[in-house]
């Protein structure tokens, strides 16, 4: 019987076996030397390393064509730990606003510990470079950007970070590594929230940060000490869902142009975001740096108000509402009553979006059962009926969650 924890029985099984062990028996005290100086591979205790999880990064570190990958806890676990690993007291971070609104809530923290922020929105990316110090440290960025599937041209800011040897991170969750490579443009580290596209079935929570050795090492340091380990069994969701992952991004990609066009033309609707359209701002760079396809994530303006918004989400039959994305079926929802909630209410629509302004993730659907149910509810607000009784939509989140911003101010 083999000692490998992977392939217990000799042969390799399938699937990769669910280790929940949270430690393990030595064989010897040499051994257990040869573990903690890393002279062989073994595991110790779960804070540390899980064969599952270990698995999985390998899986996804080779989707992004990076030497490493480290999974851990959720996204926004991914993006601190990127934040506390590289950025300390006098550090200088260029963020965009264009980014999922939870990043605001960790920025407060980062301001206490004594790191500068500068605030960009991505349609002035290029322009990054009257914001560039000799103490900038970290570009971070989404490209698509989340809601608006705004384009930052990775390349180009490669070249900003190199003037002051800043490190760029690129957040991939939108793009996927189906549609684009950012390490392959430029990028330092590229981070994921796993629980999208990667797992993509709305049963785990996860975050990846894929790069180079060294950073996998210093990455690691942080994981093992704050204790943000993926548990084994999520791990073996995430490896399920890669199993099928490039076929469900080529299908939510195809859903996504498919329903950016038909939208693009429907008199009630004032505005598509969506790469993949040639009108699109963000087309031109898109075009350089992506493949496969756009993404499966496109942003809309619905009617003329909030309640026009609701008024047509309510009316869907196959699109559910509910927050998230990258999923098998198709997702929507209003971003600022929801993926910007976690922002002060005058943050939420200084880059362009508005409260009628709707995300829809595309799913794995057939498309025309997709634009059946867009059409037929779009159809709804010509007419407007009295539905608002029956729309409950919180405008405010219940004490302690979402935009508790305030306690967290200096």
């Amino acid at each position: 019987m083999s000692n490998d924890p992977l392939t217990p029985y000799g042969n390799k099984p399938m699937v990769t076996p669910i280790v929940n062990a949270v430690n393990y028996e030595y064989s010897s005290f040499e051994v257990l030397r040869q573990i903690t100086d890393g002279e062989i591979d073994g595991y110790t205790y779960h804070r540390d390393d899980n064969p599952t999880v270990r698995a999985v990064e390998k899986k996804i570190a080779a989707l992004e064509e990076a030497e490493d990958c480290i999974i851990c806890t959720s996204g926004m676990a991914a993006c601190t730990m990127v934040y506390l690993t590289y950025l300390g007291a006098g550090d200088h971070l260029i963020i965009f606003h264009d980014v999922y609104g939870a990043h605001y809530k960790v920025s407060l923290i980062l301001e206490r510990l004594g790191i500068d922020i500068t605030w960009l929105d991505a349609r002035e990316g290029h322009k990054i470079a009257e914001h560039i110090r000799p103490n900038t440290k970290m570009i971070f960025c989404e490209s698509p950007s989340n809601p608006l599937c705004k384009v930052l041209d990775i390349a180009e800011l490669r070249k900003e970070a190199d003037k002051v040897n800043a490190l760029l991170v690129v957040d991939n969750t939108f793009a996927t590594p189906y549609h684009q490579k950012p390490l392959s443009l430029g990028a330092d580290i590229v981070v994921h929230s796993a629980t999208k596209g990667l797992g993509g079935h709305n049963d785990l929570m996860a975050g990846a940060i894929a790069g180079s050795k060294n950073h996998y090492d210093n990455l690691w340091f942080t994981r093992q000490a704050i204790g943000t380990t993926l548990d084994a069994y999520s791990g073996s969701l995430l490896e399920r869902g890669l199993k099928t992952f490039e076929l469900r991004a080529e299908k939510m990609a195809a859903n996504a142009m498919a329903i950016a066009k038909y939208l693009s033309s429907h008199p009630e609707i004032s505005s598509v975001y969506y790469p993949g359209l040639k009108k699109d701002a963000g087309y031109s760079i898109a075009s350089r740096q992506m493949h496969n396809g756009f993404g499966g994530v496109l942003a809309f303006d619905v009617g003329k108000s909030q309640e026009d918004a609701k008024i047509f989400i309510s009316e869907l039959k196959v699109i559910c509402h509910a927050v998230s994305l990258g999923a098998t079926e198709s997702l929507i929802c209003i971003p600022y009553l929801t993926t910007l909630l976690y922002m002060p209410p005058e943050r939420r629509t200084v880059f362009g979006v508005r409260p009628n302004t709707v995300r829809l993730s595309a799913g794995i659907e057939k498309t025309e059962i997709l634009l059946e149910d867009l059409e037929q509810a779009l159809n709804r607000l010509k007419t407007k009926p009295a539905l608002q009784t029956r729309i409950d939509v919180a405008q405010k989140s219940p004490k302690g969650r979402g935009s508790n911003y305030a306690d967290l101010r200096i």
